[in-house]
């Protein structure tokens, strides 16, 4: 188990550092630049604003410059002053240590269109409010998805079978840009139960997660369908009815532990994408999470933000994997990892 944990921490690392040098290389290479404008600004602006992020050095400096801000800690001995060039998204006190020191990790540099933000502002602002939306929309679902698979699985060729199906079908075929205003219109609007918008109670969280969670549900839906079939035709299901248990020991304690392992493959993946911001459900409900702040640094070019971004979401991604790798030997014993 050890010599697993240090060969999946070390691809994590490995594949962090791939994702860093493609996006810097095709960001770098798509035409335009950060302090572009309809109105062209004075040809020396442009310069000092680049001599002040360090934009005029050479590319490869550029990226050796950031992988070093982000990836090495540093523990400082002396008062610092947070500014935009000198923020960190890890601050530990140890004053204990001495009256001003503090461990430091993590500085991914400031915003080039928003002048008084950095990347780690936005991270701080942001990115709460889009993971409590990824949550919640993996809790819709799972609670709609698994046991509607579950059902159609148990009844094969049925009303159910069929009815369930029908409503996977009818998750996926309806996208969230139809889904949402239609909610936000017969809740919000016609009938008053729910605000049709915004951010900050449990009420407005309702909308967003049912409309993002139920096309994730349709799909978890039909996978469990297909696993736990293949699964209840196995020897060991024939041989634990002959036995004499219960039906409903048999599914819970036999068959579902097995037909879970592609369901969780999936929604590893699924909560790193849910919880890393959704820019159509936070545009649809005007939240303000990181989907919107992606999609328009992609726009202005703002480089930092679309490093961070994309960073953030790759290592979401790795962990969220590691952690499914894990839940498969729970799963099924007879997973080993050495």
């Amino acid at each position: 188990m050890g010599k697993y944990l240090v060969r999946r921490m070390i691809w994590m690392f490995f594949v962090l550092f791939l994702v860093s040098l493609i996006t810097f290389i095709l960001m770098h290479q798509v035409p335009g630049g950060p302090f572009d404008r309809e109105r062209s600004l004075p040809q020396v602006v442009i310069e000092n604003r680049e001599a002040r992020y360090h934009l005029d050095d050479p590319l490869w400096k550029q990226y050796v410059d950031y992988v070093h801000n982000i990836s090495i800690p540093r523990i400082t001995t002396e008062k610092q002053d947070v500014t935009t060039l000198n923020d960190y998204l890890i601050n530990v006190d140890l004053s204990f240590l001495g009256e001003h020191t503090a461990f430091r990790w993590m500085n991914f540099g400031p915003s080039l269109t928003q002048r008084s933000r950095t990347v780690n502002d936005i991270f701080r602002e942001n990115l709460p409010v889009s993971a409590q939306l990824g949550l919640a929309a993996v809790v819709v679902a799972c609670v709609i998805g698994i046991p509607l698979g579950t059902l159609a699985a148990l009844n094969r060729n049925s009303a159910v079978d069929y009815l369930g199906m029908g409503v996977a079908i009818l998750g996926v075929s309806v996208p969230i840009v139809v889904m949402g205003p239609l909610l936000r219109y017969i809740f919000g609007v016609q009938l008053r139960v729910l605000p049709p918008t915004g951010w900050g109670s449990f009420e407005q969280l309702i909308m967003p997660a049912f409309a993002l969670g139920f096309a994730s549900s349709a799909l978890l839906a039909r996978l469990t369908r297909a696993s736990l079939l293949q699964v209840l035709d196995e020897d060991y299901i024939r041989t634990a009815h002959s036995k004499g248990l219960r039906k409903i020991t048999v599914i819970t304690r036999h068959a579902m532990k097995n037909a879970m392992i592609p369901v969780v493959t999936v929604l590893g993946p699924l909560l790193a994408a849910l919880m890393t911001g959704t820019f159509v459900t936070e545009q649809v409900f005007a939240i303000n999470g990181m989907g919107k702040f992606f999609i328009v640094s992609v726009t202005n070019r703002d480089y930092p933000v679309v490093m961070g971004t994309i960073l953030l979401y790759a290592a979401s991604l790795v962990v969220a994997n590691f952690f499914v790798d894990l839940t498969y030997a729970w799963l099924d014993p007879r997973i080993r990892f050495d």
